[in-house]
Parts: structure tokens; sequence; C-alpha cells
């Protein structure tokens, strides 16, 4: 684990209590190979976390490790990330990430430590998550990385990510997944860690929206134009911008075209009508702007993975 200065102390911990719970119960139910043997290494011979704690650190060896874990850095928000990533830290420890890399090692981070691992260029041209709310910052400050922030988890090659905060855990169990399932399941129950394989059901889509000044007008235009269907040329005009800028910020804040917004904010409608009133499944689509029931159905199942029934019957 390479632990920088103002390292996040629950993902720290997260990480660390993962791997020292799976070893114990590896012990204690049988399980046969190798247990986890964690190093907490740093680049400063003095590392303290964002709440002040003094994390034991060791010097960093000459051998590069099976795997490698890049845990956040409690700077949450992205003026005061911004200038932590230009400390020479940060910078040191983008080269020695990449130093690890060729020797073969796999290569993962959580939350903003996934900031780290860019910052060092190793996920230019792969998959990555981030911590939902810094979706924006992470697109515009690497748009190299081809970023799925709806999941909890992304591997690609070696490289694996995860989102927000409490995925630190998320990671520690995939690690330990990749050495025994039934220990991950087992430490998973022990620590009560539920499966949560995307962070798209905690994101604030407002918090997000909010940050763009444009965004924001678009989604002002698209709610009171539900009923009346999609144009990105009136949408533009609406938001005083050309298409292709519209189309820029909504890809840059939201990761989504106009269109595909309007559509999201429809099912979100949808769904809430069904929930609490008991209109129609055909007037719920007239009031959506789709030309009957058929259609609406179809785009629920299509986006949500369920039926008009079950989403009735979670209200």
């Amino acid at each position: 684990m390479l632990a920088l200065d103002g390292v996040f102390d629950l993902g720290l911990s997260a990480v660390l209590d993962a791997f020292q719970t799976a070893n114990e119960l590896a012990e204690m139910s049988g399980f046969s190979g190798e247990r986890f043997e964690v190093k907490i290494v740093g680049l400063r011979k003095s590392v303290k976390t964002s709440q002040g704690l003094t994390v034991p650190v060791q010097a960093i060896g000459s051998k590069a490790p099976d795997c490698v874990v890049v845990p956040a850095i409690g700077f949450k928000m992205p003026d005061a990330l911004e200038v932590a990533l230009a400390r020479p830290d940060i910078q040191g420890a983008a080269a020695l990430l990449r130093q690890w890399d060729r020797k073969g090692a796999t290569m993962t981070a959580a939350c903003i430590g996934t900031f780290i691992m860019a910052e060092s260029g190793l996920l230019d041209h792969q998959r990555s998550t981030t911590t939902w709310w810094l979706v924006p910052m992470f697109r515009r400050r690497y748009p190299k990385v081809s970023l799925d922030e709806s999941q909890m988890i992304v591997k690609s090659g070696r490289f694996v990510t995860a989102g927000a905060a409490l995925s630190h855990m998320d990671l520690a169990l995939w690690i330990i997944r990749g050495v025994s399932p039934k220990l991950a399941s087992l430490t998973a129950k022990y620590l009560i860690v539920d499966s949560r394989p995307t962070q798209s059901a905690y994101a604030l889509t407002d918090h997000l929206i909010h940050s763009d000044p444009l965004v924001q007008r678009f989604e002002e235009w698209a709610r009171g134009r539900l009923k009346h269907g999609f144009s990105l040329e009136d949408a533009a005009r609406a938001v005083a911008s050309s298409k292709r800028t519209l189309a820029r910020h909504m890809q840059l804040v939201l990761g989504k075209s106009p269109l595909s917004y309007f559509q999201s904010l429809r099912v979100e409608r949808a769904v809430h009508l069904l929930r609490t009133s008991d209109v129609s499944v055909d007037e719920v689509a007239a009031r959506v702007g789709y030309a009957d029931a058929t259609t609406l159905r179809t785009l629920l199942r299509r986006r949500l993975k369920v039926g008009i029934k079950e989403i009735k019957r979670t209200a």
C-alpha cells in the first residue's frame, strides 16, 4: 500500500482491516495457500493521515510487489485536490507507480487514489472508475482515460480502480476474491459488507448538474419539455449555446449526450408517477412524451432492467 501524506484514514484502514480479517479467517477455517503480506510504504520518512495520525510506513524496497494499492488522499473537493496533485510527492508517486507497472505488478487504486494513478499516465487508454462527485474534474484532467463512473469496480488489463470512499473495501474484497472467492465471501460476511456493483445509486446527479451553469439551464429546459419531445436544436437555442458546446458540456459533466439525459429524465418522471399516482400506464406514457404504454414499458425495461409491476411494488 502506497501511503502518501494526508492519506484518507477510512480508506487506509478499510483495506488493512480487510486483509487482516481475511488472514485470520483463513487460519481459523483452515484455508490452504499463502496469506496476504501487506506492507505500507511511503515516499517520506514520516506520513500522517488526513486526521493527523502517524502512519508506520516502511522504506520502498527494490523488489516489486505482486499488487499495488493506492488509497485516497483526504482532499475531497476540486480546488483543494488540484493543489494537492501538484505536490512533489504526488509526482514522485506517479514515477514509482510507472516503475512498479514495468515490473508487472497488478495496479489498483480507490476513490481519489484513482487521480494519483491517472497522474502517472498509466490509465491512459484504459477503462476506469473514480469518485462520482469528482467526475467532471477527472474527465477534464485525464481525457485519454475511458471513464465509467457508474461502476464500483472497473478492471482494465492489470489496472483495477474503485469508486468513492467505502469502495476501498470493495477493492480489497476484489483482491481477496482473486485468491479465494470463498474467503472473500466469508470476509465480507464477517465485516457485514453488502454487494454493491454500482455507485450510481449513491451519486447525486443534482450536485453534478449545479457544477455547470449551462448543464443546469439544459436540465431546467428539459424538465419542462418531457411531454413535447426532444430537439437538440431547440435545446441549444433555449440555453443560448451551440449544439456542439451543449453536447460537450453534457459529456464532461454527466458522461451522457443531451438526448440520453433527456431520456433519463423521462424515466425518472415515469417511475415517480407509477409509484405515487393511480393514473394508467397509457396516461403516464403521454405525460412523459410517449405515444403508448408499450413504448414506455420497453424503455423502462431497457433502462432499469425491471418491469412496471416491479416498479409499483417498490413504491
